[in-house]
Parts: structure tokens; C-alpha cells; sequence
């Protein structure tokens, strides 16, 4: 079947925080962009209840509706958005060439902003309550439980940190981990036993959460060990799911240097803060930054990232 051939001077994949600023910077530099949307348009706010810490909008926004909001500043410039997903990607010749089942894009300057998907633990009762008790990000959502009890579920670093970032928050943390020992990092498990010793935190070694339990909302999570198979049921107002983030990456393994997955930018260059290690190749967002993962980081790289593939467009 031959593809439709679509040409932009500028295309910016994903449509989160950072591929629509990227959008609106471009458009307003008249670069004419095509954004193209993924699979999941959004991305992970699409999936967020509540962001109240978006600079200048002190009343509480709802995910979906902070992601309209972007797209529709988007447009008012006259971005192109166009729904489909690129699943593979030619950067040896110039213009780039991108591929998706149904059509060829060629683009002079791309703009990688592809996000990253948290782990899950693929429950069955998972997906009911996400958004309504539990979430992945502690700097997201733990301020909607100050004082309450809690859950963390992980026994890395990304657990660790986000257990020591609620407790200051929460009246209680009970820590799920499947294995005896933490993984992460000797400071942090050293700031994490400081804490089990106060008991401000409760550390459930050697267990796993099979369910999540409640009604219109989270209430309690069953545990179940992995030693001796006991099962416990916990009373907690919320869960965070720390066990780590997947990049939206793998189309562009073996093309664009990466680490662990994250696409490596040139943050020391002169020239062009965002670029990856092929010219006129920029990345922005989650894609980059793993320890981060807020909508106004992702905003900000956008932004860096567009005015870096406007010089280099300039240059050309």
C-alpha cells in the first residue's frame, strides 16, 4: 500500500504538556508545526483528577480539561494536529522521514516529545480506582491526603524518595515491597529506617498487593506475602505506585543516544540546550527528564526545545 506523503517544516510527536508548548511556540515563530497526537493523546494527565499547582490557575483543574485547554491554544495559531502514532522513523537522510501505518511524514526539524508511561502493578482492580486513590506521582497528589494514611508500593529509590516526600505530609505510610531488602540507594534506605523506627512509616516486607478495595473511592488494599502467603487487609485513604517509569522511547532505540531508556540531550551545548546527538533531532519532556515528571518541567522543555528548532531551522 503506498502512504500518503505529508511534509511539515517541523514536527513535534506526542501531545502532552511539553509536544503543545513545543506547538505554540513553533507556530508563533510562523513554523507552521504538525503535532502528531500518539496513541494516547494527552498522555499521562489525561488520567490526572486534579492539578492545582499549574501557576496562575489556583482553582483546582481537571486533567482532561487542562489538556483541552493546551490543544485549543494550539490551534489558536494554527498548529496542525493530526491523530495517529509513528511507528518507525528514518533520521539518516534529510528532510527526516516518520512512519505510520497509513501515512509517510517528512519533517526538516523534529521535536521528540513522546512521554513516559508509569509501571503498573496489572491488577485487576487497578484501573477502578486510578485517579480515585491511586495515583503515581507524590508531588502530584500528596497534598490531597495531608494527615491521612497512606500507601507506597515499591522498594527503590523512586519509592523510597516518594515516601520521604509524604511523609512530611501524611499522619501515616505503609510501605509494600515484594522483596526483603530496599534496592535503593544506601542514603535513602538510611533516611527510610529513621522513619520505620519513628513509625511514622510501617515497612511490609515480602509482600504484595493483590487488591484494591472501596466503593466510589480507594479504602483499603490487600496484601499478600510472598513467604508464608498471609493476607492482610490495610485501611488507607490512597496508594502511590512507585515502581518506576517506562520512556515512550523504543522506536528510536539504536537511532538516538539513550540512557536507560531517556534520550540524552546535549544540556551542555551552546547552541542548542535540546538537541539529541543527530542535528535538527530535538527531545523534550518526560522523555528526558525521569526525576521531574510535572506538567510545568515538561511545558518548559517544550519551550526550550521549540526555540532551539527555530535556530536551527534558521540556520539551515
Amino acid at each position: 500500500m503506498n502512504k500518503k506523503k505529508i511534509h511539515s517544516k517541523i514536527i513535534i510527536l506526542g501531545s502532552g504538556p511539553a509536544g503543545y508548548t513545543a506547538g505554540i511556540y513553533s507556530a508563533r515563530a510562523n513554523l507552521n508545526p504538525m503535532i502528531i497526537t500518539g496513541n494516547i493523546p494527552g498522555g499521562q494527565l489525561m488520567q490526572t483528577n486534579m492539578i492545582e499547582n499549574w501557576p496562575g490557575d489556583y482553582n483546582t483543574l481537571k486533567g482532561l480539561d487542562f489538556i483541552q485547554r493546551l490543544k485549543k491554544h494550539a490551534l489558536k495559531f494554527n498548529t496542525r494536529i493530526i491523530n495517529d502514532h509513528i511507528n518507525s522513523v528514518n533520521f539518516d537522510s534529510r528532510p527526516f522521514n516518520l512512519f505510520s501505518n497509513n501515512n509517510h511524514y517528512t519533517a526538516d526539524a523534529v521535536i521528540i516529545s513522546t512521554g513516559a508511561l508509569s509501571r503498573r502493578l496489572n491488577i485487576n482492580s487497578e484501573s477502578l480506582f486510578f485517579g480515585k486513590g491511586i495515583s503515581t506521582c507524590a508531588i502530584c497528589d500528596g497534598f490531597f491526603y495531608k494527615n491521612k494514611t497512606i500507601s507506597v508500593v515499591g522498594g527503590g529509590n523512586t519509592a523510597l524518595e516518594e515516601s520521604l516526600y509524604l511523609s512530611n505530609i501524611v499522619k501515616k505510610i505503609h510501605l509494600i515491597h515484594r522483596k526483603e531488602y530496599f534496592t535503593a540507594e544506601k542514603i535513602l534506605i538510611k533516611k527510610i529506617m529513621k522513619k520505620i523506627y519513628k513509625k511514622k512509616i510501617i515497612f511490609h516486607k515480602c509482600f504484595k498487593v493483590i487488591k484494591f478495595l472501596g466503593n466510589t473511592k480507594l479504602s483499603s488494599i490487600r496484601i499478600k506475602s510472598n513467604l508464608n502467603k498471609k493476607i492482610k487487609n490495610i485501611n488507607v485513604s490512597g496508594v502511590f505506585i512507585a515502581i518506576g517509569n517506562d520512556p515512550n522511547t523504543k522506536i528510536f532505540k539504536n537511532i538516538i543516544n539513550m540512557k536507560n531508556g531517556y534520550i540524552v540531550i546535549q544540556k551542555h551545548s551552546k547552541k542548542y540546550l535540546s538537541q539529541t546527538n543527530i542535528p535538527g533531532v530535538f527531545a523534550a519532556g518526560d522523555v528526558v527528564y525521569n526525576s521531574y515528571r510535572q506538567a510545568i518541567t515538561a511545558a518548559s522543555s517544550g519551550c526550550i526545545a521549540a526555540l532551539d528548532a527555530e535556530k536551527y531551522l534558521e540556520s539551515l
